[in-house]
C-alpha cells in the first residue's frame, strides 16, 4: 500500500476540517461546562435548579461526548490515510486518548450520579476541567501540527 492513498490536495483540506470540528467541539465542551457550573452554583447555594440549564445538560453531555470520540476517531483515520504510520504525531494523539477516556469516564460518573452524591458530582466537575485543559492542550498541538 502507498501513501497517501488520496490526494494531497485533499488530505489538507480533511486536516482543517478535522481541526475546526474539534475546535467547534471543544467550545461546545465550554458551553456545556457553563451549563454546569451554573447548575453546581445552585446546588452550593441551596437554591433553586435552573431547570433548562439541567436539561440541556443531561441532553448534550452525551451527544457531545460522541462527537469528542467522533472527532478522535476521524484524527487516526486521516493519519492513517495520510501517512499510514498512527504515531506519526504521537503528543496530539496522546492528549486525543487522554481527551477520549476522560470522557468515558465522565460519562460513567455522570451515570451513577444521583440525589445528593457529593462526591460523584465534585469528581464529575473535576473530570470536566480536565478534560477542557486538554482541548485546549490538543487545540494547540493540532495547530502546530497544521504548520
Amino acid at each position: 500500500m502507498q501513501f497517501p492513498l488520496i490526494s494531497r490536495e485533499l488530505i489538507s483540506i480533511l486536516k482543517l476540517v478535522h481541526g475546526l470540528f474539534n475546535l467547534t467541539v471543544m467550545l461546545m465542551f465550554f458551553y456545556h461546562a457553563r451549563n454546569g457550573l451554573l447548575i453546581r452554583r445552585a446546588r452550593k447555594a441551596d437554591t433553586p435548579l435552573p431547570l433548562l440549564a439541567v436539561k440541556r445538560h443531561r441532553k448534550e453531555g452525551p451527544l457531545f461526548a460522541l462527537l469528542g470520540a467522533g472527532g478522535f476517531c476521524a484524527g487516526l483515520a486521516l493519519v492513517f490515510v495520510d501517512t499510514g504510520n498512527l504515531f506519526q504525531y504521537p503528543l496530539h494523539l496522546s492528549v486525543g486518548t487522554a481527551i477520549l477516556l476522560m470522557l468515558i469516564i465522565s460519562y460513567r460518573v455522570s451515570r451513577k450520579i444521583a440525589g445528593t452524591a457529593v462526591q460523584l458530582r465534585d469528581l464529575h466537575f473535576r473530570i470536566g476541567l480536565v478534560i477542557l485543559a486538554l482541548y485546549c492542550l490538543n487545540v494547540l498541538i493540532g495547530i502546530g501540527v497544521l504548520l
